[in-house]
């Protein structure tokens, strides 16, 4: 029902707006919302664009490097090093933003994309680390250990043996990566202004202090859930077959 609100809303003109018609349907279907939304959000967008790819793989290599270490080569502190890391995922975002701002004054990415990307890369790497780590497990240790014998290295074994074995486990990752860090709206807004701000930030300021235009409000929240919306749809038969992955044996 919401997402019907949203549609028919988007569709009808400002003067046909009102708690009083929100459930009719418009008189006449007008885009003319549509083309005001995305002209005022197509800079965000890219922004966006910019951020959550890079940021996205940057995450989920790092996460695959982490779960290979730590399932596949033990050694002595590998389950505390593992325990730190998943910490990471308990630490609100609010309780870090004062010395986090502070941090990237001083290495000049306040304000900037590239700050942006190095933030979630790194509140991105416990969950990308625990998936990962989950994924490996189900690896026959005798795959590593005749790699092992036939000469492979430790980066050798990584590149040819298990990033080629954990395309399903890349596909979850990254969706679920692109998902939190397209939608993420705290860090957006606090560390990035003006023209370096994501979408998400952009939507909220569409809607303007004196008059809210409910038209271009609900086609720009659809204009910015549509990414998501599409991986989703081209890539959910793969973030389910993942999720399961391991979870049955036979």
């Amino acid at each position: 029902m919401p997402i019907y609100v949203i549609i028919v809303t988007s569709l009808k003109p400002l003067s046909e707006v009102s708690l009083e018609s929100m459930w009719a349907l418009p008189t006449a279907i007008d885009f003319s919302s549509y083309g005001e939304a995305f002209q005022q959000l197509a800079p965000n967008f890219m922004n966006s664009i910019y951020l959550v790819i890079p940021a996205t793989l940057i995450s989920a290599l790092l996460g695959a490097m982490n779960g290979y270490v730590l399932s596949k080569w033990r050694f002595r502190g590998a389950n505390t090093i593992f325990t730190f890391i998943l910490f990471g995922m308990f630490i609100p975002y609010q309780s870090i933003l004062i010395p986090l701002i502070q941090f990237l004054r001083t290495v000049d990415l306040y304000n900037t994309i590239p700050g942006l990307i190095l933030v979630h890369v790194v509140y991105g790497l416990p969950i990308t680390t625990l998936m990962f780590r989950n994924f490996y497990a189900n690896i026959p240790d005798t795959m590593i250990e005749a790699a092992k014998i036939d000469g492979a290295s430790f980066l050798g074994i990584f590149r040819h043996i298990i990033v080629p074995l954990s395309i399903t486990g890349f596909v979850v990752v990254a969706i679920w990566q692109f998902t939190n860090i397209w939608n993420e709206f705290l860090f957006a807004v606090t560390i990035t202004t003006s023209d370096q701000q994501p979408i998400m930030v952009a939507l909220q300021n569409l809607s303007g202090s004196q008059i809210v235009q409910w038209n271009v409000q609900m086609a720009g929240a659809l204009l910015a859930a549509l990414p998501t919306l599409l991986v989703y749809i081209f890539l959910g038969k793969y973030f389910v077959r993942g999720l399961l992955a391991g979870s049955v044996k036979g």
